[in-house]
């Protein structure tokens, strides 16, 4: 297990630091590669309106490996006549206009960046709060009451069905991700309506149902708690994953519970006797998918402890000349 994982894991809530002031709404945000999970996440927040806008301000949040999409959406974008706003991971300095972390983690910095720049900077401190408390309660200090570790041995040697309610359903996603990249494991999200999959999937073996485990995450609606009452006669475990005590809002709540996924996923690759972080596969794939880079790209440092920004325009930057602060340009390449 990488002790520099957990103390990236130990260090993430508060680490964002890039841009806080709002942009002219209306909103949308259209995420590819790893900016895909934190474009579903935020879909919650108000005034966030779809995935594309003809006025205000269109976020496009990507990757190098997504570059080809991500300028796609931001020309056709920009035709409509929105404002576009960047925020990604790496590539061509005129194609970045804020410049994040990549790697597992990516989807904090990327959600928190769209949190601020669509005016909830309450949503986004409360997420902050949410992610306080869990590292707290879910850290490798924590002892035996450890929520995140206890979780983490249920889910051993099992592949988990993940469900969520309409209003949540990013999260199985973002679940099957995290348990995928960094827990080593697979995870079955049920999408859509669960009654239909729940009521017939073990009819033919039941046996299937044997050492199965399903995750409620987040709020139970009354179809996911009576998929709850069918599950539980037709499979081993079913365990109710809810949002952080003291979670008002949507945004926070599920941010919160993305990040309590993480400590999942890292104490189950503990579990398997493996690191969290990425496989080189990974990194190889996502490289081919990129392309060449010139010397003209930027890239952000992945799976980085302390994450700086890089503020590329002055009209996003927090304060007043940030632009010239030589601090916020180390992380180019």
């Amino acid at each position: 297990m990488s002790t520099d994982f957990l103390a990236l894991l130990s260090r993430l809530p508060g680490s964002y630091s890039g841009p806080q002031r709002p942009e002219p709404a209306p909103y949308a945000v259209v995420g590819v590669g790893e900016g895909t999970l934190a474009a579903q996440l935020a879909s919650v927040l108000p005034g966030v309106t779809g995935n594309f806008t003809r006025t205000g301000t269109q976020f496009v949040l990507s990757s190098p490996d997504s570059q080809d999409a991500a300028r796609t959406y931001a020309e056709l974008a920009e035709v409509a006549g929105a404002a576009v706003r960047r925020v990604t991971t790496g590539g061509a300095a005129h194609e970045v206009d804020v410049l994040v972390p990549g790697g597992a983690l990516a989807t904090y910095h990327f959600a928190q960046a769209l949190a601020y720049a669509t005016g909830h900077a309450e949503d986004a401190q409360e997420a902050e709060r949410l992610l306080a408390d869990l590292a707290t309660r879910c850290g490798p200090d924590a002892g035996e009451d450890n929520p995140a570790r206890t979780l983490a041995w249920s889910l051993w040697g099992r592949a988990p069905l993940l469900l969520a309610a309409p209003d949540a359903d990013a999260l199985p996603q973002a679940w099957q991700q995290l348990l995928a990249r960094m827990g080593k494991t697979l995870g079955v999200p049920v999408l859509g309506d669960p009654l239909p999959v729940v009521t017939g999937a073990f009819e033919a073996q039941h046996e299937h149902g044997d050492g199965r485990l399903a995750l409620l995450l987040g709020d139970l609606d009354p179809a996911l708690a009576l998929a709850r009452e069918v599950l539980e006669s037709r499979i081993d475990e079913v365990i109710h994953v809810p949002f952080p005590e003291g979670s008002g809002s949507a945004y926070a709540g599920q941010l919160a519970l993305w990040y309590f996924g993480a400590w999942v996923a890292a104490y189950l690759a503990e579990r398997y006797g493996l690191t969290a972080g990425d496989v080189p596969v990974l990194a190889r794939a996502q490289a081919v998918l990129a392309g060449e880079e010139g010397e003209d790209h930027l890239r952000a440092e992945r799976d980085e402890v302390s994450p700086r920004r890089t503020a590329l325009e002055e009209d996003w930057d927090a304060e007043e000349g940030d632009a010239n602060d030589p601090d916020l340009r180390d992380d180019e390449d």
